[in-house]
């Protein structure tokens, strides 16, 4: 599935590619079907599409170059990264070029003074750790893709982690972007400074999926590595349980490191992938870390151990050294690949609520998995309310995807219900853009068009995502109405 509205551009493909040959190198522009299907879609596999073509820039530069000749011939512009995001966010425009920026792979420099470093949008998430681990310092947001994600990617869709409740998201640990505008100017978001004068667009970039320029690079703040870091891992009999103590320990004036949670069968299928021995027999598993000096570590462990115990947990145990810290996390981290092994195909649903919500929301989940008859396995960030339920179903049956596409927007919409929002850290993309519909009023939903405009008024940086139409909420709401349900395919494009 692709984005259906057109442009109309003045260069066809293969005089598109010939111009781009004139500054770009003859390998990094790509066109044949060969080449190009490679890219059709990102993490969120059931939506693909091919593009016109491919480039790969190595210089900023170049960027600058292919905007400038995109903008002026009307050829919409998708850039990417690397490609783990789960929303379609990348997913490419038929017309259009699809702007990879895998080459930008360099870490241009560190101040372990400032502690700073200074990244191009290529670099792995996880490669800014490793890079300045002999200097004792670390960069915090930790995504479960952090492997093989890219920081362009989670400047884009504002990424977390599972330590995101104590050390923030990607916005509250960055300090400057350079972006390349659709027009070809290069501007500078942001201060090396704590803060600058102005609007506050380094916030407004972040998260704007790639919709209002593209990054070529990002100055990024590194923490000193705590001394002590231990995690407990807390088993419930009952999900419900295991919901309430996520929020005693929070009102309890306890900030973890990490507070994770895992029902039954996303617990049982990370311990059958990893054998972290977690314990299979509970129906609910909450994953507690904190971090600091010992005597931080001793202390906040001890106020958890007692708030868990109160709440009804049936089990409680702490990591001993390092090694079995991590083999607590491995399990939560491969928590998504686990439960591809047990289900031909998955969805994986992002919402946030209230932590207040979460029994109750959890509860109507599992109602709505006998609803539509599809297994739900819930994996997420329980401190600050991140959900990941995970739909189980089969492509190869005639309705898998769609029971399946509208059991996730119930799932959303219970979000926004209950006074959350639709997406924690994944981003609308094409996925989410129906609930957008019900998340914002139409009034709210201009200023984000007048703010789309004001950087790219012919809106040829990733059109189709993000932001619905007028037209698409109208028709959202009348088949919500007429049936209760609404596919992808059957709405417009904005």
């Amino acid at each position: 599935m692709g984005n259906v509205e057109t442009f109309t551009s003045t260069l066809d493909r293969m005089a598109l590619a010939a111009r781009l040959r004139e500054f770009l190198p003859a390998q990094c522009v790509l066109f044949d079907q060969e080449d190009v299907r490679a890219y059709e879609t990102d993490g969120l596999t059931a939506f693909r599409q091919t593009p016109l073509l491919v480039v790969l820039p190595e210089t900023e530069a170049q960027v600058q170059s292919i905007l400038r000749l995109c903008h002026a011939h009307n050829v919409p512009v998708v850039a990417r990264g690397s490609g783990t995001g789960l929303s379609g966010g990348a997913l490419p425009h038929a017309q259009g070029v699809l702007l990879s920026m895998a080459k930008f792979m360099r870490i241009v420099s560190i101040d372990p003074l400032a502690r700073t470093a200074r990244v191009q949008p290529g670099v792995r998430n996880l490669a800014i750790s490793e890079a300045v681990a002999p200097l004792g310092l670390y960069y915090a947001p930790d995504p479960s893709s952090q492997i093989a994600c890219s920081i362009g990617g989670n400047v884009a869709e504002n990424s977390g982690g599972v330590h995101c409740l104590k050390y923030g998201l990607t916005v509250h640990n960055i300090l400057k972007l350079r972006v390349v505008t659709i027009e070809g100017n290069l501007i500078e978001i942001g201060s090396d400074a704590l803060d600058s004068p102005g609007y506050d667009l380094l916030a407004l970039l972040t998260g704007s999926e790639g919709m209002l320029g593209v990054t070529t690079e990002v100055t990024v703040k590194l923490l000193p590595k705590p001394q002590l870091a231990r995690a407990a891992l807390a088993a419930f009999d009952d999900v419900e349980k295991a919901a309430v103590a996520v929020g005693k320990i929070i009102g309890a004036g306890i900030i973890p490191a990490g507070l994770e949670m895992m029902d039954k069968p996303a617990m049982v299928a990370a311990e059958d992938y990893v054998h972290a021995n977690y314990p299979t027999h509970a129906e609910a598993l909450l994953i507690c870390e904190s971090d600091g000096t010992p005597e931080e570590v001793a202390d906040e462990m001890a106020r958890m151990r007692q708030v868990l115990e109160e709440c009804g947990a049936i089990e409680v145990r702490f990591s001993d050294d390092e090694a079995q810290r991590l083999k607590f996390w491995a399990g939560r981290k491969a928590a998504f690949p686990a439960v591809g092994r047990i289900s031909p195909d998955y969805y994986c649903i992002d919402g946030t609520i209230p932590r207040k919500a979460l029994g109750h929301v959890l509860k109507r989940i599992y109602e709505m998995s006998k609803e539509f008859g599809l297994g739900v396995a819930n994996v997420f960030h329980a401190g600050d309310g991140n959900l990941h339920p995970l739909i189980l179903y089969d492509a190869s049956e005639p309705d898998g995807f769609a029971r399946t596409e509208a059991f996730g927007a119930k799932i959303l919409e219970l979000c926004v219900e209950v006074g959350g929002t639709i997406t924690g850290e994944h981003g609308v993309g094409v996925e989410k853009i129906n609930q957008m519909c019900v998340q914002f009023s139409e009034a709210e939903r201009d200023m984000f068009h007048a703010i789309k405009h004001a950087f790219d008024e012919k809106g040829l940086l990733n059109p189709g995502k993000a932001i619905p139409s007028l037209h698409r909420c109208a028709e959202y709401g009348r088949m919500h109405v007429h049936h209760g349900q609404m596919k992808h395919s059957e709405l417009p494009r904005f």
